[in-house]
């Protein structure tokens, strides 16, 4: 399904053996790489073992750089890249792509808009072409627009409004953060949505959208030299824009505990709890790894064993953080089951935050987490499109592609004194914001409606 927002970067992965030539192999992936005059970056990865190609695009455009008035405009452009542009109409840009056989997808985050095709090799020159055409001359019909606006609209009202977990993620977030601009929704404010100028939409596309905002990433059946080539002949000519503003705007350290609570119709509460931790680029990115890993993943995770599968207090357990710009939440959702109150599930939460605080993790605890991190790591190298993504990843939230080559030794150095040192420093009182879905019977409204 296209346009889908990215909301975890790594996939909860069963725990594998890492053998030593498995980890050369993917330390020993040779990027290529190119800057067009207008400022694109080209990173180019040289895979012939199929003839398939993955092409990724990352704008470094995101909810972040939107201001209250035009909240969701990156989300919206996510959907406007594929309603035509000046050589390739309406509808066209999937028609083509499909009838050469390729596919596509995007996603939209608070800090980055992501375009993905895979193709045959045979497709390569057109594909510049669909790409080059959508930057240079997307079209801005006020009938698709106003079109698009409804869907985007009616997006909002199922992930968000009409969605229990949406409305309180929205929620967490809003009330954790006071200054910085992650405390807007990536799908926007309706009231923003529904008054969106056409002079807002023509200034974030022309920012957002500017070749040297954007990172290429090509993985597969290529050589560095055609796809300079053919970048220089379709994308070079792209005139290139100011970028957006940078975001300057840091979050003022949090004095205290905040709450919010969503009263509305649900069958089950639900318990969030978010804390603030550094941006990607922190050295402290790896010890949070392996902490989010021994929390969540699996059914043998702390978290797991404690809420769900010993006390029986929830039926689910998750949580974790993503990549970032800036400083972000490292959050906790928790479905307590039919009956327990969600202030007994949240003490319970703390007793196991606390009691990892004070005994630290065990040498069990850090390899097993370290092993999935790394295995997940391998099979994304494994693979053309996990290779664009992961290249791309790390080359823009790093700065620089080399920080993926040292991943594995990254993840070696992490020890448990360092994991127990981030949930002492990050995981207090003053730091947290909770975040609970009370339910209600269904409002009068509601039952007439039946």
């Amino acid at each position: 399904m296209k346009h889908v927002r990215k909301i975890v970067s790594f996939a909860v992965v069963a725990l594998l053996c890492l053998g030593a030539a498995g980890s050369a192999s993917a330390q020993n992936v040779e990027v290529k790489t190119h800057t067009l005059k207008n400022g694109m970056k080209i990173l180019v990865q040289e895979d012939h073992s199929i003839p398939n190609v993955a092409f990724y695009v990352f704008y470094r455009i995101g909810s972040r750089n939107e201001r209250p008035g035009t909240t969701g405009l990156s989300h919206f452009f996510e959907h406007m890249m594929f309603n035509g542009a000046k050589k390739f109409g309406f509808g066209e840009f999937d028609r083509v792509m499909e009838a050469n056989g390729g596919s596509n997808n995007a996603y939209t985050s608070q800090n980055l808009t992501v375009y993905q095709d895979w193709f045959p090799r045979s497709a390569l020159d057109l594909i510049f072409q669909l790409e080059a055409d959508r930057i240079r001359d997307l079209s801005f019909d006020p009938k698709v627009i106003e079109s698009e606006r409804g869907v985007v609209r009616n997006e909002r009202k199922v992930s968000v409004e009409n969605n229990n977990f949406g409305i309180l993620n929205e929620q967490l977030w809003a009330t954790a953060y006071i200054a910085h601009p992650y405390q807007w929704p990536v799908v926007g404010w309706d009231v923003d949505i529904v008054n969106w100028k056409m002079e807002d939409l023509q200034n974030h596309f022309r920012m957002g959208y500017s070749p040297s905002n954007a990172t290429m990433v090509v993985s597969g059946d290529v050589k560095l030299e055609e796809i300079v080539a053919l970048a220089e002949k379709y994308i070079e000519p792209i005139p290139s824009h100011d970028p957006p503003p940078q975001v300057t705007t840091q979050e003022p350290e949090q004095q205290g505990e905040r709450r919010v609570v969503v009263r509305k119709f649900a069958q089950l509460p639900i318990l969030m709890v978010g804390y603030h931790v550094p941006q990607t680029n922190s050295p402290e990115f790896y010890p949070l790894q392996v902490l989010e890993t021994i929390l969540f993943t699996g059914q043998s995770s702390r978290l797991y064993q404690r809420l769900v599968d010993k006390d029986q207090l929830a039926l689910f357990v998750a949580g974790g953080w993503d990549w970032s710009f800036d400083p972000t939440l490292f959050d906790f959702s928790v479905r307590p089951r039919a009956g327990i109150d969600p202030a007994k599930v949240e003490q319970v939460l703390y007793d196991e935050l606390d009691r990892l605080q004070k005994g630290g993790i065990t040498d069990q605890e850090l390899e097993k987490a370290k092993n999935i991190r790394l295995a997940e790591f391998y099979r994304q190298m494994k693979t053309i499109s996990g290779k664009s993504n992961i290249i791309g990843t790390y080359d823009v939230f790093f700065g620089d592609y080399h920080k993926l080559l040292n991943a594995a030794a990254d993840y070696a150095k992490v020890s448990k004194e360092e994991v127990q040192r981030v949930a002492q420093k990050y995981f207090t009182e003053k730091n947290r914001t909770v975040a609970t879905l009370i339910p209600e019977a269904p409002s009068p409204k509601a039952q007439d409606k039946k």
